[in-house]
């Protein structure tokens, strides 16, 4: 009897690396994750170490292909977005992975909306929010003004979900999802790239669009393989959802990023909207999506190290809390000041993070009042694309899915919506596979 092919999808976060096996049931066969150590650039900010994650990526494939419990045939990827590789003429690696959140100077993004203006019409054209260097256009446009040198020697700029698939084909693609992201790169007005990267020649560094479910088949250690293009993570979280859902919903896809997706709303973004973080992403159909993102799992992070250095306590603490409300009803300014609703919002700021923790009696309480900033913050981001549409169902994939106190703090701000955890576990990897069509029955 012929074993049953499976499928090999690499979910490559910003903090966890994960290598995840499939059958065709869609059923976890093998699992196992891994985390970098961050380097530095040139400059001396922070980036991934783009060499190490890829050498561990070659070595999985590699030992995984060759189990014949698995019978691998396939390999995706998905991968966070706003980050590009660089390859010089020769194909090979040379410039870091420059970090999104590397500051964009004030300077260059007084000069950007000089030539290109008026700042207002760009965003309404590209769908989103001025970000600096999370708009990745932005980000090659930084490069091009400050490191001309470098600039010259870069044949193609390939978004991170789609660089993996070259490692193994050889062959460079852009993938629309990767373009849709907040990458100032896509005017949604004509559905093509807009003029300012035209006139500034950064079309000529971007590979050609395929499309999502175009494979390349490879040979590795006399084993022959389909590899798929690589999507963005937050896109490919949504794809199970809209293909089993029966009802509106909105996702909230959890991680380092939370991002809700909101794929009923069609109204266009506001101006209000732009100032709140909101845009659009473009799903893996062409269709657009109205998004809104927030840095929680960032700060949710930042905030347990925090905690755990001031109390001393193991940095896996939390994960026996529940949620104790009392905890969250002191009459200290500080702490009530931390729990108002939110009625405008930074996207990446936290008064959390600048609290003295000597005002919280122990860690418990410390992280109920982490945990209620978070909610406040997640609350007002969502709002701005639920808000008077047709959904009642709010899906929360990802980490806080797991966590009982953002689970129940978010429900008691949507009291009209069922909040629910993700009915499917690692959305991102699933609908990685979706594209490829090797999975066409997830429930």
């Amino acid at each position: 009897m012929t074993k049953e092919n499976s499928i090999l999808i690499f979910d490559i976060g910003k903090t966890n690396k994960k290598a995840i096996v499939f059958d065709s049931e869609f059923q976890v066969i093998h699992e196992e994750s891994t985390t970098f150590s961050e380097l530095v650039d040139e400059d001396n900010f922070p980036c991934d170490d783009i060499h190490g994650i890829t050498k561990w990526i070659k070595e999985t494939v590699e030992r995984l292909i060759l189990d014949e419990k698995l019978n691998i045939n396939s390999i995706n990827f998905s991968g966070y977005g706003a980050s590009f590789v660089h390859l010089d003429d020769e194909m090979k690696l040379i410039a870091p992975i420059y970090n999104y959140l590397k500051p964009f100077s004030d300077e260059l993004k007084s000069n950007f909306f000089s030539a290109y203006s008026p700042m207002e019409k760009i965003l309404v054209e590209t769908a989103g929010p001025f970000l600096g260097s999370l708009n990745s256009g932005l980000l090659l446009y930084a490069i091009k003004e400050t490191k001309p040198d470098l600039y010259k020697k870069i044949k193609y700029s390939l978004h991170l979900p789609q660089y993996f698939p070259f490692v193994f084909t050889g062959q460079v693609f852009s993938d629309i999802t990767s373009i849709g992201c907040h990458t100032m790169l896509w005017d949604f007005t004509k559905n093509e790239y807009h003029q300012w990267v035209r006139e500034e020649g950064i079309d000529k560094k971007l590979a050609p669009i395929e499309k999502n479910d175009t494979v390349v088949e490879v040979e590795i250690r006399n084993k022959k393989l389909q590899i798929g293009v690589g999507i963005h993570d937050s896109s490919a979280a949504l794809i199970p959802y809209t293909e089993t859902e029966q009802e509106p919903f909105a996702l909230i896809s959890t991680g380092t990023w939370c991002i809700t997706l909101n794929p009923f709303n069609q109204h266009p973004l506001t101006k209000s909207e732009l100032g709140s973080a909101s845009l659009c992403y473009i799903q893996h159909n062409g269709k657009q999506v109205k998004a809104a993102q927030l840095f929680a799992g960032h700060i949710h992070e930042e905030g347990i190290k925090k905690i755990s250095a001031h109390f001393k306590t193991e940095s896996a603490f939390y994960k026996k809390i529940k949620l104790d409300e009392n905890k969250l009803n002191s009459e200290n300014e500080l702490k009530k000041n931390l729990i108002k609703e939110k009625t405008s919002l930074n996207f990446k700021e936290s008064a959390f993070l600048s609290t003295d923790m000597t005002i919280f009696l122990d860690e418990n309480e410390a992280y109920h009042y982490l945990m209620a900033e978070i909610v406040q913050q997640q609350t007002f981001s969502s709002s701005q694309v639920i808000s008077n549409t047709e959904i009642k169902k709010i899906c929360v994939d990802g980490g806080f899915g797991k966590n009982e106190l953002y689970m129940k703090l978010l429900a008691k701000e949507f009291p009209s919506y069922h909040v629910v955890a993700a009915s499917v576990p690692q959305a991102s990897s699933i609908g990685a596979a979706m594209v490829m069509g090797k999975i066409r029955k997830i429930i």
